[in-house]
């Protein structure tokens, strides 16, 4: 086999002209096959990927952007504001993300920005230097400016959540609706009837979402909905405290809350202890997250955790279908939380212990912590 340019002393570099001539197949289809385009057979597109790693085929990143005009990398722009609410998934996200883009050969390019109109302009900018290929967007807004900038200059992106507008979107989002749903009936099985509700930020997509979930459960367990047991705009658990503290001081507070995030029911449990109650015996707790915090407060809290590894490796590979031409109705996907119980709920107090109603479905559960 004669050297091809490009070889470092010593060493060969298969090329794929070389795939080509081992596999009787073009150039071109070798090229299509190896970027997973949709034209060419599922069946030839293992065949080429089997060869290159037995080979040890590996693509000049270089010299395949010159040619496709493709930079081979996701974006993903994080708004470093002073919430700081990407912390407490951030690590195992990017991860996800990471190692789904490596077994494509691609790189995932990180930006950070310090607010929303700093995020609009990153991605702006990201685009013009044709760093990117397509974006991953989280933390979505009802109304999203970053999505509308996308959409305008025909970019590719996923969302992490929903949004709005749906027109011209794909997704991946995790039911946080179910997930208040079935809180609310967990608690309603165990003899709840006042359950209070501590929801995020009404910007972001999720905040009615899960309001709707919140109302959806008391309908199904044929409680009435009481205004004053709904609070919102807790995003810290400073926030969560503030709120969780006005509903513990009404003349009827509730003996139970659902929070829409794990960081806000820590603040819950702040003004609860504030007040001499205890968590899980004088006042329920579930909330939705998973985050790490939760698997250590006192009691640990019973929540509805994310994958968020999962979640980021999910959301690379529908990017680059995306990118690749897929069926925007072919990515656009829901999935369920799964409920982790731990010892922040129980029956409410002056009440015996017993079996808990069933009231609908039981969601997946896992004891313990994530």
């Amino acid at each position: 086999m004669a050297l091809s340019k490009g070889q470092s002393k010593g060493r060969y570099r298969v090329t794929i002209n070389d795939l080509s001539r081992e596999l009787g197949l073009t150039k071109g289809t070798v090229s299509r096959a190896l970027n997973g385009y949709d034209d060419i057979s599922e069946s030839t597109r293992t065949r080429v990927a089997r060869a290159a790693e037995r080979m040890g085929y590996r693509p000049l990143a270089q010299a395949q952007a010159i040619r496709t005009g493709m930079a081979r990398a996701l974006g993903l722009v994080l708004n470093a504001g002073p919430d700081n609410t990407h912390k407490p998934f951030l690590t195992d996200f990017l991860d996800g993300i990471s190692r789904a883009a490596s077994e494509e050969g691609w790189s995932l390019s990180i930006a950070t920005a310090l607010d929303e109109q700093d995020e609009v302009a990153t991605i702006a900018r990201l685009v013009a230097e044709h760093k990117v290929d397509g974006f991953i967007l989280p933390r979505t807004r009802v109304s999203d400016p970053r999505i509308d900038l996308l959409r305008d200059l025909e970019v590719p992106f996923v969302l992490y959540g929903r949004t709005g507008d749906t027109g011209g979107c794909a997704w991946h989002d995790i039911s946080g609706e179910d997930a208040m749903r079935d809180a609310v009936l967990r608690l309603h099985g165990l003899g709840h009837v006042r359950i209070g509700f501590v929801n995020g930020d009404s910007g972001f997509n999720y905040a009615p979402l899960r309001r709707d979930g919140y109302l959806a459960g008391l309908a199904e367990a044929g409680l009435p909905h009481d205004p004053d047991l709904v609070r919102s705009g807790a995003i810290t658990p400073q926030q969560g405290m503030a709120r969780g503290g006005e509903l513990l001081d009404l003349p009827n507070p509730p003996t139970a809350i659902v929070c829409a995030l794990d960081r806000a029911a820590l603040g819950v449990y702040r003004a609860a202890e504030a007040r001499g109650l205890r968590i899980g015996r004088d006042l329920s707790v579930i909330a939705y997250d998973g985050i790490p915090e939760a698997a250590t407060a006192t009691p640990p809290l019973t929540t509805f955790a994310v994958d968020t590894r999962a979640a980021g490796a999910r959301l690379a590979k529908l990017l680059f279908a995306r990118i690749r031409g897929a069926d925007l109705n072919h990515l656009r996907e829901v999935v369920p939380a799964h409920l982790i119980a731990r010892g922040s709920d129980g029956p409410p107090p002056n009440t015996e212990p017993g079996p808990a109603r069933n009231t609908g479905p039981t969601p997946p559960t896992q004891k313990g912590e994530t």
